[in-house]
């Protein structure tokens, strides 16, 4: 297994994925070679050759971790990315699958079979089965479910009866539970037998002989206080936990705030259900971020980069739909005025600046208010001075862009009133840029809808037209006789 070092690395990453791509194309060329040579024994001499080149695939992809072969796979086009997964060794098939993104992983179960899927999610635990059983087929499920025990089945339906969003979706039921009347030298005895402790293992639970958890005893304790002390002396009462319904969002904002590893997850008598550790949460965040980026350029997060041509156009036509819309709409804006723009062309190459700027400035706002929803920073007692605050910013901002502009209009073309129209139509659309920069991401919440979703699409579309109608409106009225 390669180094932590070596694989964390982005040139070691595009190394290995330099060196697979050789190997492709060096099979591609062998394959071609041998089709277009003597026809005796072509079957024969194909299926060597088919082995060979398993088998060296086989023997690169060994070495790495799965979160590296899970890049190159995601970096292949579909061709190639199925020649990968086909020398990919069975053991490490189920750690790809949860480590590429939904859409290449799509592509790859669906060239796989139900037995197949099935004995591949076998190896997994009952958490990382709950993480594949979206993409995952009806009948494949059914095997699966058919083949855990109770104990496991019962972990597994649990995870899948609470929604993405929740903590309870993240969960996982590697913890160790201790009771208080224990002492520590009996708890350090029962971990050796153990053998091994279960992954980012940084304090064990505590719990009474109803299940309701009652503190925790970090490793660092149980290292450092006498053997001879029992749990209830050294362990922690006031410590973090997590309701099994409560969003992921909070427990992220937690994790954050107190350098969590791991926390219990109870229900709402305190009864212990699972784990919340970091590496859930951290994935979490990565597709959390990866969505709204997406999203707000009107990107569906299922598409993969190298799906087809037709898979993408449909993945994006929604949005570009809606810009074709709003694009006619500022055209038609600019129609009505269009005898205004003739008698003085001058408006025709300000037009653009006061949009632009009204776009940048809505977007600052957005991308704020976005930032900080995600964050739970916006709470009903705190908006209103929020929206007071980015107001009066907009006043000021409003003010000083629009004398700069002013001015600078006033030196290009020597005409005070221009000059002022420039300047007041600056102002106002900068005020309506806050204005709709803040009321898109705060209603969309309000009726819990993502904010991140279509907001720079649609706030763009409005700050064009809107600086177009102010900025022509004005000058209709006082710049045209």
């Amino acid at each position: 297994m390669e180094t932590t070092e070596q694989s964390h690395s982005a040139q070691f990453l595009d190394h290995q994925l330099q060196e697979i791509i050789s190997l492709l194309e060096k099979q591609r060329i062998e394959t071609t070679l041998v089709q277009r040579g003597p026809s005796v024994n072509h079957e024969l001499i194909a299926a060597m050759l088919q082995n060979q080149h398993q088998a060296r695939l086989q023997e690169k992809l060994i070495l790495l971790h799965p979160a590296d072969c899970a890049f190159i796979l995601e970096s292949l086009p579909l061709d190639k990315r199925q020649i990968v997964w086909n020398a990919i060794k069975s053991h490490h098939e189920g750690q790809i699958l949860l480590e590429v993104s939904d859409a290449v992983r799509q592509t790859l179960i669906s060239s796989m079979a139900a037995e197949e899927l099935a004995t591949v999610a076998g190896k997994l635990n009952t958490d990382e089965i709950a993480d594949l059983a979206a993409n995952l087929p009806k009948r494949t499920m059914l095997k699966i479910l058919r083949s855990l025990n109770s104990e496991d089945r019962q972990h597994l339906n649990a995870i899948l009866s609470y929604q993405e969003t929740q903590v309870g979706a993240l969960m996982d039921f590697g913890m160790i539970t201790i009771r208080n009347d224990l002492n520590l030298k009996a708890i350090i005895a029962y971990i050796r037998r153990l053998g091994k402790l279960p992954s980012h293992t940084d304090k064990l639970f505590v719990v009474d002989q109803n299940n309701i958890v009652q503190g925790i005893l970090p490793l660092q304790r149980l290292l450092t206080h006498l053997p001879s002390q029992q749990v209830a002396e050294v362990m922690v009462t006031d410590f973090v936990r997590f309701q099994i319904d409560q969003e992921t969002a909070e427990a992220v904002r937690a994790f954050e705030r107190y350098d969590l590893i791991s926390a219990p997850v109870v229900d709402k008598q305190g009864k212990l259900q699972g784990r919340l550790c970091v590496d859930h949460i951290l994935d979490f965040i990565r597709e959390k971020s990866d969505e709204d980026l997406l999203s707000q350029a009107g990107v569906s997060e299922e598409e993969d980069l190298f799906s087809s041509v037709w898979k993408s156009a449909r993945n994006r036509w929604g949005w570009l739909l809606i810009n074709i819309a709003t694009a006619f709409a500022s055209t038609r804006i600019i129609g009505v005025f269009e005898d205004i723009i003739l008698q003085l062309v001058a408006l025709a190459s300000l037009m653009p600046i006061i949009a632009a700027m009204g776009g940048n400035t809505g977007n600052q706002t957005s991308m704020l208010i976005i930032r900080s929803l995600a964050l739970g920073q916006v709470t009903p007692s705190n908006v209103g001075r929020l929206i007071k605050k980015e107001l009066k910013l907009a006043i000021i901002n409003g003010v000083f862009i629009g004398l700069i502009m002013g001015l600078v209009s006033l030196v290009l073309y020597q005409d005070p009133a221009l000059s002022a129209v420039m300047a007041t139509a600056m102002f106002i659309n900068l005020l309506v840029a806050v204005i709709f920069g803040l009321g898109i991401p705060l209603l969309r919440h309000q009726f819990g809808k993502d904010p991140a979703v279509g907001t720079s699409v649609i706030l763009t579309a409005v700050t064009d037209s809107m600086g177009f109608f102010i900025f022509l409106g004005l000058a209709s009225l006082f710049l045209i006789k």
